[in-house]
């Protein structure tokens, strides 16, 4: 095996391997957008929020993944529990804000449809209009949820992936050093669009080629230091120590000068910024200073959501509160100049010209995590793009042929 030696430190980089990435067709198909919704995102665990943002009980957020809607709230037992957000009566949303407390009920806004926080319903309206009617059976739908290192995940279909613990399980260790679970918010839940296929957005994230160029303030912050680790089934991770002579840029000059020492965290991640790849669609984002996640949601074809949420310690003295400003300036700016990188990948798929990617061995994170999405949908193996109407049918023929 002939891997560069920043690359792997668990697993290798064939020797010989397929620098292709996914076809372009993949890029611009609706019915290939259709299956992925169903096969990625409603079965496959997604980051909904952290428990500090449930604080109390009766506290509440929701959450809207492809065309599906997911309530989360603490119960007045304590309990995080997540619900399709979904009243049994009508369909309409029992809770229409995106973030709220409810004393001790649910009420459907449209009918008034009565439940209580553990899901159970507690009566509808008018109940002698419905007749023979066995409430028990009509509570809120529930969905799967787990809690892993503070983080709440959901999941709408049961099947594709283990527990979240288990899924995640390479990047437990690392994690336990941030103590996450003592994570508070700062200002909620963020949202953006971009006029890209969502796959465009984890190509960029999959990959660190393009630091050095594409990112000054991370390259000024990292210098050669940066480095991608490949962990299998889509999963990576990349770490960023302080270049020793960063301070070309305000920003980072102002950073390294005076974040604080945090003598909390083990030596080595005193001084780093690192980044978990978590499939299909999320990363867990670290600096001394903070935790963020974020993630990608499709609205159609040409068209991505992205959403997150920044985390605190629970405890900042104002030098932390300054490099945490400083840090998320750094972070803001890279943001944009990703956001410009997947506009231009995405509409060259469109080109006549375009002849696929070839891949450096520094982008062999964009390949691990192109393999996953062939193993999840193996249809996206065909170089050429089958006709509309039958991709559905092909891909379950390539199932199970396998």
């Amino acid at each position: 095996m002939n891997a560069p030696a920043q690359n792997s430190a668990f697993i290798d980089i064939p020797e010989h391997w397929d620098r292709r990435g996914l076809p372009a067709w993949s890029y611009h198909s609706d019915e290939l957008l259709k299956l992925e919704i169903t096969e990625i995102f409603h079965r496959h665990w997604q980051i909904a929020g952290h428990i500090s943002d449930l604080a109390e009980n009766g506290d509440y957020f929701t959450l809207d993944i492809a065309n599906e809607r997911a309530l989360i709230v603490r119960g007045q037992d304590g309990i995080v529990r997540a619900f399709n957000n979904l009243c049994r009566h009508r369909g309409a949303r029992v809770v229409a804000d995106e973030k709220g407390h409810c004393k001790n009920a649910i009420v459907c806004p449209f009918h008034g449809w009565v439940y209580n926080l553990d899901g159970s319903l507690r009566g509808p309206a008018r109940p002698k209009s419905f007749g023979d009617f066995d409430k028990q059976a009509f509570g809120l739908k529930p969905i799967d949820i787990e809690i892993w290192h503070g983080f709440i995940f959901i999941r709408f279909q049961s099947g594709a992936q283990g527990s979240v613990a288990e899924t995640f399980a390479p990047f437990d260790d690392e994690l336990t050093a941030y103590r996450t679970d003592e994570l508070v918010p700062t200002a909620g839940f963020y949202t953006a669009t971009s006029p890209v296929n969502w796959k465009s957005v984890k190509d960029v994230d999959n990959e660190g080629y393009h630091v050095a160029m594409a990112h000054p303030g991370l390259q000024d912050l990292y210098g050669a230091g940066y480095r991608d680790r490949f962990h299998g089934n889509g999963l990576s991770s990349s770490m960023g120590p302080y270049n020793p002579h960063a301070g070309r840029r305000w920003s980072v000059k102002k950073y390294v000068s005076i974040a604080p020492d945090q003598s909390w965290l083990p030596p080595e991640k005193q001084k780093l910024w690192g980044y978990y790849g978590l499939f299909p669609n999320a990363v867990l984002a670290v600096t001394p200073e903070l935790v963020q996640f974020y993630q990608e949601f499709p609205v159609s074809i040409s068209s991505t959501l992205q959403r997150g949420a920044i985390y605190r310690r629970p405890v900042e003295s104002r030098q932390q509160r300054l490099a945490r400003y400083l840090a998320l300036r750094i972070d803001r700016e890279t943001s944009n100049e990703d956001r410009q990188l997947t506009i231009w990948s995405n509409e060259s798929m469109k080109s006549a010209a375009f002849e696929g990617f070839h891949l450096s061995d520094l982008e062999y994170g964009v390949r691990n995590y192109h393999d996953q999405l062939r193993k999840v949908i193996p249809v996206l193996n065909l170089d050429e793009a089958p006709r509309e109407g039958q991709i559905a049918d092909l891909n379950a023929s390539l199932h199970s042929n396998r």
